[in-house]
This record gives structure tokens, sequence and C-alpha cells, in this order.
């Protein structure tokens, strides 16, 4: 799935919570008086922190990380091309910007394949604050965590230092089928697109201008079997995140990026997610990833998989 903006899960993984508010610009919606246009915070509701919890659950201070020699990193499995192991190598986009913090830091990285809950705060909760239920311990870094300021308000156990990309999402095509040039969401009113299923393309597509665009969606369990169907001939485009598409991209399939109308962020920032009373630990994240952002190593990342980097805009 698509982990990686309630940020829907299955279009970026950690995204079913904004969800919504992609779709509908609800991040943008103004309240009474305008208050919440002008603050993003102003419908804020205190959450739980944890209490009673030993250091093993909530996380370990910058001092004990040093002393103990390694970091602990969350990443999302089975999702290229930002994480998932390969003949018992963990490869990927995060797995490397993850590296490069832990040379930072100056410890050994561990990497730790964790499976998608059904929203970010679900992810953090298991991940960074909390731990699960089976199997609790946290890690001290969750990496690939979609970044907004009214998300951020909400969630108070966590903090989100390092945003090292900004996620895009893209229209893949047969360029035999648009020798004119790519389609827009409008032609799938008689055009086939793949796309994941339950992720952000799709509920996109399957509510655009009134359902129109419903009939030409085709759904497949993961944005590799989407982009495989396209690569067969089988549909006529694709839609998802920009790296997946070109990761998977085959012979004679170009990509481009449209307007997405009624689509409230067709793109927001990526980065990291920290434990919120370790905040030494995220200025270090903050820090290792700034300065990696800086010198092009990051971009130099992008580049070893075949892939645009995109930084983060503010």
């Amino acid at each position: 799935m698509v982990r990686h903006a309630g940020f829907l899960n299955a279009a970026g993984r950690g995204l079913r919570a904004l969800l919504p508010a992609l779709l509908t610009g609800a991040l943008l919606a103004v309240g009474a008086g305008g208050v919440r246009a002008a603050d993003p915070c102003a419908d804020y509701v205190p959450q739980p922190k944890p209490q009673n919890a030993g250091r093993d659950i909530v996380g370990q201070d910058l001092d004990t990380i040093r002393a103990r020699g390694s970091m602990t990193f969350a990443v999302y499995e089975d999702y290229a091309p930002y994480s998932w192991e390969e003949d018992g190598e963990a490869k990927g986009i995060d797995v490397d910007v993850a590296k490069l913090v832990a040379e930072f830091i100056g410890v050994t990285p561990v990497i730790r394949f964790v499976a998608a809950g059904e929203n970010l705060d679900a992810d953090l909760r298991h991940n960074v604050w909390k731990g699960g239920i089976v199997g609790g311990a946290v890690s001290n870094v969750m990496m690939r965590v979609p970044y907004d300021t009214a998300f951020r308000c909400r969630v108070e156990q966590v903090v989100f230092p390092g945003q090292y990309q900004e996620e895009h999402i893209a229209i893949a095509y047969r360029v035999a089928e648009y020798p004119d040039g790519g389609p827009v969401p409008a032609y799938f009113r008689f055009d086939t697109v793949a796309v994941e299923n339950d992720s952000i393309s799709d509920f996109y597509l399957t509510s655009f201008a009134g359902g129109q665009t419903a009939a030409g969606v085709r759904r497949y369990p993961t944005m590799e079997a989407a982009m495989a169907a396209l690569n067969a001939g089988e549909t006529m485009a694709a839609m998802g995140p920009l790296a997946q598409l070109e990761f998977y991209r085959g012979e004679g399939v170009a990509i481009h990026e449209p307007p997405l109308a009624g689509l409230a962020k067709a793109h927001w920032p990526i980065g990291t997610a920290v434990h919120f009373a370790w905040r030494p630990l995220g200025y270090e994240v903050e820090d290792a990833i700034s300065a990696a952002m800086a010198d092009g190593r990051i971009a130099g990342i992008f580049e070893r998989y075949g892939l645009t980097h995109n930084p983060p805009e503010w």
C-alpha cells in the first residue's frame, strides 16, 4: 500500500488521517470569523500522553542512544522504492536517508520494517510514542511521515523534524495512446486508468466530477501491480505517487503532473517523526537531514534510484 496525507496509508502510507482534507480542501476550510484559516491549531484538542512508561516503550534520549551505539528506524515494509528488503538487505530511499542520520549522530542504524496501520495516528502510536499491543517497543525515528501543520497540532506526542522530500501525485501513460500529450482526469470518463486500491488516486478518481471518471478506474492491490498493468498495455494510464510511477515505469511510458481539480493537495512534505520527549534527538535528526539536503547527498540518493527529487518548498 502507499503508506507514506486523516493521511491515507494506501496513497502514501501513513496518510489516511488526512484523506478528507486532501480530497475536499478541508484543511483550507474557514471557520467562524476565518479563525481556522488563520490558525491551523484553532480546533486543537489535547491528546493523552503516555504515563508511567519505561524508556524501552517511549524511546531513548540522545545520550542513551550514543552510549548504546545504535538507533532504530521504522520504515514501511514492501514499499519500493522507499523501503523494502531484498536478499536480507534493507534497501530504498528511506533506508538510505536513515543511514545518513545514523552516520551524522555517530551510531549504527537498525532498520525495522513495519506494516502500515489503518491511519497515520495508528502508525505513530505503534512506532513512535506508545508501541503496539504485541511487541510494543517503539523506534527512535520513523521515516516517511507526511507533514501537515494541522495534524501536528492534533498529535502532541510526536515532533516532525527533517523533511527531505515532497510527495507528488502524478499520472503515467502510454505514449502510443496519447501521442499529443498526457491525459487529465476528465479523460478517464472513457479511458482506463490503473490505481492502487483504496489509495488517494482511487478515492479521487471515483469521486471526481460527481463520479463521472469512476468507470475508467481499474484497481490493483499495489502500485507495482497497477504499473505492471500499464506496462503490459492492460490500461491506458496509471495514477499514484510520482516516485513509484518512475520506479516501475516500463518502455513507452511517460509521466506528467497535470492540474488535479478538486484535490486540495496534490503534493505534501515527507519527513521523520520522533517522540515528543526526546527533543535533542529530534534536533540532531533535523540537522543531519538539513546538512544532507544542502550538500546534495539526499538528491544523490534519489538519482541513484533513477527518481526525481522534489525538495520541500516552504
